[in-house]
Formats: C-alpha cells, structure tokens, sequence
C-alpha cells in the first residue's frame, strides 16, 4: 500500500538502526507467559512532535524492523517513557507487529509547555494524529492503548476521534478525575498522594520516583493527623503540586472547577472497538464499569475484562493475561485478524471460587437480595417490623477508624484480613449464618441505610466480607459516604460498595462491617461541619443505624455453572 499525504505520496523511510534501551530488553528477557516475538524492533527516540500549542512532545518510536505496512498504537502518558512503559508497551507490542509512538504528555518527561490534570489531552491528541499522517511509515490505522491516566489520555481523543481510529485498548483507566479524589462526598486522601507522588516524580526517573514515594511512607503519619490537613503534604512531597489543594477542595462534581474534567459522555456515541480491563480491587473500578455500561447502552463494540487484581497489580502479577487480552483486540480491529477473541463480551474472576467465568454481559440480570442486622449482631433476610434505632457507636476523629486494604494504589491495597480492624468499638459487624450452599454476588452491591446522629455530620463507611469457617474475615468490596443530618432526626441513604464477582462457600458466611470512616484512605470527617482540609477542632460523633437498613446483594443466590474447571493458567496469582 502506497501511504499519501494531502493527496501526494509520501516520501520513502529509512527505518533507523537504534535498538529499544538495554534495560527494556533486560527485563523483557524475564518475563514468562507472554507469547514469543513476530519481529525484531527497532528504537527511534527523543522525535518532537509539535503540541497544540506549539510545544515540544517528546516521543519515543518503537517498530519492526520488518519489510511492510504495520498499524500504529498511540500511548500518551504524563509519566516518562522508561520502565515499565517502554518495555510494556514500546518493546512488546512492536514485536508483535505495530509501530508504537511512546509520547509524554506536555510538561512531563522533557516535553515543553506545562502540565494540566486534564484540560490538554483532547487537543494534543489530536494534534499528535496530526503529525503522524505525515510519517513514511504512518499506513491510516491507529489504536490506542495504556493504562490509568493513559486511559484518559485516549478518552480525551476519542472526544473527537480521528478517521484513522479504529481501536481502544483502556487498562485500569482513568476517565473522572472528580471521582478519582472524591468518593461519596469526601476527600480519596491516601490516593491523592499518591497520585501527586507519581505524577510529579515518575516521569523524572525509576530513582527520584522511588525516593519521593519512600519519603511520603516515612511521613504518611504526620501528614494524616495534621491540624489543619491543608499544606500538611507539602515538605513530604518536595514541594505541594500546584493541583493537589484545589482537586481536595472542590468535592461537588458540579463545580466549576471540574468543567471538562469527566470524559464519561464519550462513552454515550463512541463508535470505536473498546476493550476495557480492571481488577476487583483496583482503585478505578468503579469508572470502568461505567464507562463500559455507557458503551454498551451506545451500541458501540465493547468487551469487558475483570481480574483479581489491584491497580497496580494488573499490570504485574496480571499481566500475561492483560496483555493477551489487550492483544488479541488489536489484532482483531486493526489487521482483521479476530482468531484470538474470546466467545463472551465478558470475563470475570470470581473471588472465592479462585475461577474466571466467561458473561454474555456486565452485570449479568439478578434481582436484589437484602440483607438485615439485627441488635444482635446477625444478618438475616428477615425483614424488620420495626424501623427503631438498632445500635450506636462513637466515631472519634481524634482517633479514626483506619482504613485495611480493598482499592488502593499503595501496596496495602486488595484483600486482607479484617480481623483487628472488627476489634474495634467502633466498627460494627453483622454476620449471617453459616451457608448451606454456595452464595455467588455478581455485580453491584450496596448498603441502604438510615442513621441519626448527635452532630449533623458523619461519614458511614460500608464494607462486605467473606467470614470462612475459622473465622477469618476477608473484605469483598466497599464505599463510603458523607451524611448531613438534621438533629437527631434519622436519614435515609444509599451507600454504593462497588461491584464485585465473588462466591460465598458452603460453610462460609456473609458479613456486613459498617463504620465512621476508613482513615487515611479517605480524609476524616472533623465531625462538626468544618472542611477536612481546614479542620483544627475535631468532634466525636454518635451514629446511631436503625433497623429498616440493609445490604443489597445482587442474585442468583444460587450459584450457576461456572465457564469450566480452572486450568493452572486460569487460576490467579496471589496478591
């Protein structure tokens, strides 16, 4: 095929001689279970690309050095183009037979003009389509590919997606950075800072990345219990990010602030191929959940991967299979080549069962199952006759109930033992008889609550655990929400837990675990009113749960056939 610039042939390529860095091909020479190279590759670094607004992007240019016309993939990223990106994406996908522009976003990695968390994707995007129609080698198909902010970065093309765009490829991504630092109301505290740690440092190298994170976990305390929060971050951090304040601030979605922020309309008219892929427990769920709800409804092809994985670890421990995945798409849309899709839209590990399952769809039809406490502690499908006052506890934000595990991006994130943290006085447990056959849970789960309490202002945090036979209870999934109470008048409210694919056992138990916070995963509730960035008083606060509460479960509440008995490749890996 002859390539054609504005009607004109264009000019033939000399491919470089420069190979991919020795430490990506070091450490491609470790990895195990991916599928042997097609081609050898070829390394063309440090090009400029003009930005939109005449910047300097600087892009690095994998291909194969292979005779012939190849596909393009596009990844755009705000944090360098070193490990694990350039073996992850350059090396590997060359290889397999895609030239692959590796860009760092403007104001990052030596890229010119300054960084912005959102406002400068969709037009250096499109920019970047631009210059390469110009290219030799450029043959008309492009895909897109990456992971977490690298996924907005291609929400952000698909804005006003370019003729040559024929496939996306969004790994643990990122399209509302609102609801990336806000959850139910309140500040995503411990996320925040690590964003601000990766976004300020990574792209600067593996060594300054490292040292700036190995700094905020030696500070994490000091910066947590400060009064007020506000500025406390800034020394550990080496200086505050110019956004951190602002995106703790702005906690209403409505805003002005967060205008153009959330790219959760493109969803709405996409008519680009989409695969997305998450893990249960990572800190992005939620948002590609939604986003493939949005694709779905649209019409537009989508498919739907969901591993046991965290944010972090999908691209770790998960990687032979996001990376399979991520692959067999690609091949399908931009070289026809559909022989390694799978039969189903969808794919989902199932917790507890240590099994995936191949869906006809996200979530698959079920009814909602609740679930009621009782002032004895139990969980039963029996329902009250009686909405009174059940239980109270006493939430202290002097002394906050600490946050364990589930959606994280730091390496205490995933599944854990809860078991000192339902020790407390002020966590509550409600636990259900031991099953007397299998209970699966596909799909979103929530807590329907009513809570009065003493100061008008509280955060309920909800979480659902798998309690085995020794007693040991393993947290599924959660969420939280800020309340504004009037009096001691009683609220209703729904708490979203997220969704999950998880299987109760015969013999285990379901339980409930309700609280006043999850600290520092999300900032405290001062308990009085005051912003949590601000707060220099804190307020002890009763919250009293009435009966009428419940937890809602998705059906069946039976478990149906499973996609087949796991291999050794289907089993997962351990967190």
């Amino acid at each position: 095929m002859t390539s054609r610039t504005h009607g004109l042939p264009k000019p033939a390529w000399a491919p470089p001689a420069g190979k991919p860095p020795l430490a990506s091909r070091l450490l491609r020479a470790t990895w195990r279970r991916l599928p042997p190279g097609r081609h050898a590759v070829g390394w063309e670094p440090g090009l400029e690309v003009p930005a939109a607004d005449g910047s300097p992007l600087i892009t690095d240019h994998y291909f194969p050095r292979t005779a012939g016309d190849f596909p393009t993939l596009l990844v755009r990223s705000p944090y360098g183009r070193g490990a694990p990106w350039s073996p992850m994406y350059g090396l590997l996908f060359a290889e397999q037979g895609f030239h692959v522009v590796l860009q760092s976003c403007r104001g990052t990695g030596g890229s010119g003009g300054t960084f912005d968390l959102w406002r400068n994707e969709p037009a250096d995007g499109r920019a970047t389509v631009a210059w390469l129609r110009d290219q030799p080698w450029f043959n008309g198909t492009l895909g897109t590919i990456g992971p977490s902010y690298l996924g907005y970065a291609q929400w952000a093309l698909a804005v006003d997606p370019p003729p040559e765009l024929k496939a996306m490829v969004v790994q643990v991504g990122l399209h509302d950075p609102h609801a990336l630092f806000h959850a139910g109301g309140a500040p995503r505290l411990e996320t925040a800072l690590a964003v601000a740690v990766g976004m300020t440092y990574q792209h600067r190298g593996a060594a300054p990345f490292l040292k700036a994170t190995l700094r905020l976990r030696r500070r994490l305390r000091g910066i947590i219990t400060a009064r007020p929060l506000r500025g406390a971050y800034a020394d550990a951090l080496g200086g505050e990010p110019p956004w951190l304040d602002d995106v703790l601030t702005h906690p209403d979605a409505t805003d002005a602030y967060w205008g153009g922020a959330s790219l959760a309309h493109v969803a709405d008219r996409l008519r680009v191929p989409t695969s997305l892929i998450t893990g249960r427990y990572d800190v992005l769920a939620d948002q590609t959940f939604e986003q493939y709800g949005r694709l779905r409804r649209a019409g537009c092809e989508s498919a739907l991967l969901v591993g046991p994985w965290t944010h972090t670890s999908a691209l770790q421990h998960g990687w032979p299979e996001v990376f399979a995945e991520s692959l067999a798409w690609l091949r399908a849309h931009l070289y026809g080549d559909p022989g390694g899709l799978r039969p189903t839209k969808v794919r989902v590990h199932t917790g507890g069962e240590d099994a995936w399952r191949n869906l006809d769809d996200w979530p698959p039809p079920a009814a909602v199952s609740p679930w009621y406490p009782t002032a004895q502690g139990h969980l039963t499908r029996q329902p009250p006759t009686d909405p009174a006052p059940l239980v109270t506890f006493t939430y202290d934000p002097d002394d906050p109930t600490p946050s364990l595990g589930g959606p994280l991006l730091s390496r205490t994130a995933g599944p854990c033992d809860n078991g000192r943290l339902e020790a407390r006085d002020d966590v509550l447990t409600f636990t259900g008889p031991p099953l007397t056959e299998p209970v699966d849970v596909l799909g979103p789960v929530s807590a329907r609550l009513t809570v009065s309490t003493d100061t008008g202002h509280a955060d309920v945090f909800a979480r659902l655990c798998d309690v085995d036979p020794h007693g040991r209870s393993v947290n599924v999934c959660d969420g939280l929400a800020r309340l504004r109470t009037d009096g001691q008048q009683p609220v209703r409210t729904t708490v979203p837990m997220s969704a999950t694919a998880h299987r109760f056992a015969a013999g285990h138990r379901i339980r409930w675990q309700l609280s006043g916070g999850a600290h520092p995963r999300h900032a405290r509730n001062p308990g009085n009113g005051r912003p949590p960035l601000d707060a220099t008083t804190l307020t002890p606060v009763r919250i009293t749960l009435h009966a009428d509460s419940a937890l809602l479960l998705p059906g069946p509440t039976t478990a149906p056939d499973a996609a087949g008995p796991p291999t050794h490749d289907d089993r997962s890996e351990a967190l």
